[in-house]
């Protein structure tokens, strides 16, 4: 599940860049080059993974005011595309949470399951993933409004990338415009850190399941398979998407998200009772 979660990552990263930046590139350059950094990090360990994000951290929320900032000196803000609110009720909305987002990209969350053994604190986590995934869905939230106030809902929802086309719009007193490389900076740091942490997850699951010592040594045979796999997972974008957004979501999301997971849980509360019993 994370081996493949990481070659659509990689592949999702590579589309974008070919398809907006560099269009001569062949897609096994673009994705060999990530992928290779991220191998790199994830051979450090966790910690130089954790470090990392604590300083772009601040970088993509700086970017991410400016940009905010930029849009509205545009003046490309149109609350009427927002309206009208909830048109046919709560239902549609909830229907939509309860059948897609929470499994993406909520539920993959689980990666992080991987990493609490290895938490000097594991106290702590529970608070930290409560704020993390709560600052996640604010940040989706204020995304789509912007979207939806600049683009509008038709074009929002035919655009592949609807937060660079959003951005490609930013034109202030005729001087800055064409302001690509910050959806790019954006997208290409996510990625690099999504890719790291199941990466990592993979990793270390891998050499749990087979009983070897050193698990930094599987992040070369792992990452190449990821390249490889990130290659022929799927014949054109367009078919990388319909498998994403709709196959996936039934084969893997649900089984692995929230089905299996609670039964472990299940599981390990009877094993838990059972030995106090005891």
């Amino acid at each position: 599940y994370f081996i493949y979660n990481v070659a659509r990552v990689l592949r999702d990263i590579g589309e974008m860049l070919l398809t907006f930046a560099y269009p001569d590139t062949p897609l096994f350059i673009a994705n060999a080059l990530l992928i290779l950094v991220i191998i790199y990090t994830v051979r450090k360990g966790i910690e130089v993974i954790a470090r990392s994000g604590e300083i772009f951290f601040i970088i993509m929320y700086i970017l991410a005011i400016t940009g905010f900032i930029l849009i509205v000196c545009s003046g490309l803000i149109d609350i009427t595309n927002l309206q009208p609110v909830l048109e046919e009720g709560i239902f549609p909305p909830l229907k939509v949470v309860f059948t897609q987002i929470l499994y993406f990209p909520f539920s993959e969350a689980i990666v992080f399951t991987m990493i609490l053994p290895y938490l000097k604190n594991p106290k702590k986590a529970k608070v930290t993933m409560l704020c993390a995934s709560g600052l996640a869905g604010i940040n989706l939230t204020i995304a789509m409004l912007i979207n939806i106030s600049v683009l509008g809902v038709d074009l929002t929802a035919r655009s592949q990338f609807p937060l660079l086309s959003t951005i490609q719009s930013i034109q202030v007193a005729d001087f800055l415009e064409r302001l690509d490389v910050f959806f790019m900076i954006a997208l290409v740091t996510g990625g690099f850190f999504k890719i790291s942490v199941l990466l990592y997850a993979a990793v270390i699951g891998t050499a749990n399941l087979f009983k070897l010592k050193s698990s930094s040594r599987l992040s070369y045979p792992i990452g190449l398979m990821i390249l490889f796999m990130s290659m022929t997972i799927s014949s054109n974008f367009q078919e990388h998407l319909h498998e994403g957004l709709v196959i996936e979501m039934f084969v893997l999301y649900i089984p692995l998200s929230a089905i299996i997971p609670p039964l472990l849980l299940l599981v390990a509360f009877l094993k838990n009772r059972k030995k106090q019993r005891e």
